[in-house]
């Protein structure tokens, strides 16, 4: 049975915000009309980036959406946090255009979350093969390489892998909120020796008299957006890149998203010195930007990862997700946690290496999450409770 007339939009602008909204839902701020237009507004996400909005929407024969998927059109693979240059580097080797290619993904951000966007009361089961058959057959007709969807849940992921795209794993590291009461209660449940470092490294921040406000969007001001601006851009640059996101993105998402956005500025003698900024979900905080005016002990630990800790158990948010890699988060409380994606690859040749290839590094994937996982602070109780 098919579920309605797919149309691709050049813009999320051509679909207004309140049937697009219904979609997306409130569980994760990303995927909202007002955060994907943020992004093309200020200039983002757009075809001189090489990220060209592309996203379908299934609607009725009234022209009612029912269903949505986020989706550009790549000129590169920067900005995805699932890598793909050797893929691309292969396709070169033999002569072959690798880009652009599609992606399903909030663009600069590895959350997990919802991909296919269906509305209720319908075949979710025949929305989604709709959906995909869409995408594919514009894929074919415009003889682009593939098509890639990042960080869908899990059960989307599996939907995925019945229609025959190849599963990628990788691994993050994420904190969980098991009814701590404040944060001692949560450090309650390390080891006596992760404790006792976890209070020490928090001991320096407050001993160098370094102080934090809590921010949302709505409570900053230009001159803060121009200063915090700073030191977020300073991270890129020091690694030698240009920010992914511009000044006018964040004003334009702190006044549409006023709630949603929250910052944790740290101050000494008043003066701001850095800052760590953060999307808040009707269930979970993610960690998204740092950065700092100068180098301070622990600082990044404090702003980025206790202070988000703090404001879950203070709100009761279930889950915290400070961003990828980094095994230094674990000593803080942070557990591996499988994440996915899901690739179609047009040449049949590289889809059975890569296929191939996908299932040896799942392998892997898997050994290296069980191996992190006997390095969490929790005591032997408490890691068990936590395991992925």
């Amino acid at each position: 049975m098919t579920y309605g007339k797919a149309r691709f939009l050049d813009s999320i602008a051509q679909i207004d915000a309140p049937s697009w909204n219904a979609l997306a839902g409130t569980e994760q701020p990303f995927l909202r009309h007002e955060f994907l237009l943020a992004l093309e507004q200020s200039g983002c996400t757009a075809p001189r980036t090489g990220w060209a909005p592309r996203h379908l929407i299934m609607e009725d024969a009234a022209g009612a959406a029912l269903a949505a998927l986020p989706l550009f059109l790549k000129a590169h693979s920067r900005g995805e946090f699932v890598f793909d240059f050797s893929w691309a580097g292969a396709y070169a080797q033999q002569g072959l255009k690798y880009y652009p290619k599609l992606l399903t993904a909030v663009p600069f951000t590895p959350v997990t979350g919802p991909r296919l966007l269906i509305g209720s009361n319908l075949d979710a089961k025949a929305v989604t093969a709709n959906m995909i058959h869409a995408v594919l057959e514009h894929a074919r007709h415009g003889h682009l390489s593939s098509w890639h969807v990042l960080f869908p849940t899990a059960d989307t992921a599996a939907g995925f892998d019945q229609a025959g795209l190849i599963l990628r794993r990788d691994c993050q590291f994420h904190w969980y909120n098991k009814g701590y009461d404040c944060f001692e209660d949560f450090l309650s449940t390390f080891t006596a020796e992760k404790r006792k470092k976890a209070k020490r490294e928090r001991r320096r921040v407050a001993e160098a008299g370094i102080e934090f406000d809590t921010l949302h969007g709505g409570d900053m001001t230009a001159s803060l957006w121009n200063v915090v601006y700073e030191f977020y851009a300073d991270t890129f640059y020091r690694h030698g890149h240009e920010p992914y996101l511009n000044l006018d993105f964040f004003k334009r998402i702190g006044a549409a998203m006023p709630g949603e956005l929250m910052l944790k500025v740290a101050r000494m003698r008043g003066e701001p010195i850095a800052v760590a900024i953060f999307f808040v979900g009707s269930e979970a905080l993610y960690g998204r930007y740092w950065g700092a005016g100068g180098n301070f002990h622990s600082l990044h630990f404090e702003a980025c990862y206790y202070q988000g800790i703090e404001y879950c158990i203070e709100k009761r948010l279930q889950r915290f997700e400070p961003g990828t890699q980094g095994e230094h988060k674990v000593p803080r409380g942070f557990v591996p946690t499988l994440t996915h994606s899901a690739h179609y690859i047009a040449d049949p040749r590289f889809a059975a290496a890569i296929r191939d290839y996908a299932q040896r590094e799942a392998r892997g994937v898997d050994a290296y999450a069980a191996a992190v996982q006997t390095h969490v602070p929790y005591s032997k109780m408490a890691d068990e409770e936590l395991r992925f």
